[in-house]
């Protein structure tokens, strides 16, 4: 996940507008997801990428093993509007909101494949 964020600011990889693409532009990029719409949202890719680094952090204290790490689950919720104005002409006045939201992320380790014992023959007893 940290290697395609850093890809997408670095716009080497875009992230895929599947929903909410009215208006988005086309990339080749988007081809490999088997998409049209695509854009490189530098500053959400930034957000989450803090929120993975702090997330190993908090793994490596509670001491966890950073290498497997897996993303289970993220999950992004809106928040209450944080409302400004701003002045137009006329002496009119316009609200100018803000859009923030609420990031759950569960990281989780892998789960190692154990291999069934193998079970032995049991004999029927003759009576």
């Amino acid at each position: 996940a940290t290697k395609y964020l850093k890809d997408v600011t670095l716009k080497k990889q875009c992230v895929p507008f599947r929903r909410y693409n009215g208006g988005v532009g086309r990339c080749a990029q988007a081809k490999q997801w088997g998409w049209t719409q695509g854009r490189w949202p530098k500053k959400s890719a930034e957000f989450l990428l803090h929120m993975l680094k702090n997330a190993e952090s908090n793994a490596e204290l509670k001491g966890l093993d950073v290498d497997s790490l897996v993303i289970e689950h993220i999950q992004v919720n809106k928040a209450p509007k944080m409302r400004r104005r701003t002045y137009r002409a006329h002496g009119r006045i316009n609200p100018y909101m803000s859009s923030p939201c609420h990031i759950e992320m569960i990281l989780t380790e892998k789960e190692q494949i154990v291999p069934k014992p193998e079970e032995e023959v049991a004999q029927k007893k003759k009576v």
